[in-house]
C-alpha cells in the first residue's frame, strides 16, 4: 500500500461511509436500567431500614445489660458500693440513646442505681428501649431485692409509663 492510497483511504473512514460498529447502550436501554433500578431500591430502602432500627434497639439495649452487669463486678471486686448515674444529661441512659442513634429510652428507674458491697442492686425498675422505625420495644426489668435482670419483650405502650409486668419473655432470647 503507498502513501498515497493510505492518505486516500483515511479520509473515506472519516466520512462514516462504512457500518459503524455499536458505540453503547441505547437511551431507551438506559431509561429502563434506571427505572428498575429505582424500583428496587425503593422496595429494599423501607425494609433495609426496619433492620437497622431493630439492631440498634438491640445494641442499645445489650448495652444497658453489660454496663450494669460490669458495675456489679465493680462492687464486688472492690468490696464498696458502687453508684451508676442513669439521668442528668451525661448518664448512662442518655449516652446509650446517643450512641445508638434513633433509639428512644423510656424508664422508672431513680437517677442512679446503687449496688452493695456484694454486688446486689439496691434500686430496681424498668428499661424500655424503642425506635419509631421498628415495631421492637426490647425491655429490661431489674427485680429486688437480689438484682435480678431480665431481657425480654415490651407489651404495652413505654410513653404511659414503664411496668415490669408488660415485659414479657422473648422466645428469640
Amino acid at each position: 500500500m503507498t502513501v498515497a492510497h493510505q492518505a486516500h483511504s483515511f479520509p473515506r473512514a472519516l466520512a462514516g461511509t462504512g457500518p459503524a460498529p455499536s458505540a453503547g447502550f441505547s437511551l431507551p436501554e438506559l431509561l429502563l436500567v434506571a427505572a428498575l433500578l429505582g424500583i428496587l431500591a425503593s422496595i429494599a430502602l423501607p425494609s433495609g431500614q426496619g433492620a437497622l432500627a431493630r439492631m440498634r434497639v438491640e445494641a442499645a439495649s445489650r448495652s444497658l445489660m453489660l454496663e450494669i452487669d460490669r458495675q456489679r463486678d465493680r462492687a464486688l471486686r472492690q468490696g464498696r458500693s458502687v453508684v451508676l448515674h442513669l439521668g442528668g444529661g451525661d448518664g448512662l441512659l442518655e449516652q446509650t440513646a446517643a450512641a445508638h442513634g434513633g433509639v428512644e429510652v423510656h424508664h422508672n428507674l431513680p437517677g442512679a442505681l446503687r449496688f452493695s458491697a456484694n454486688g446486689l442492686l439496691i434500686d430496681g425498675g424498668t428499661v424500655v428501649v424503642t425506635s419509631p422505625a421498628t415495631p421492637l420495644r426490647r425491655c429490661l426489668v431489674w427485680s429486688l431485692p437480689l438484682g435480678v435482670l431480665r431481657l425480654g419483650q415490651y407489651g404495652a405502650d413505654p410513653a404511659a409509663g414503664p411496668s415490669s409486668g408488660h415485659c414479657q419473655a422473648d422466645p428469640i432470647l
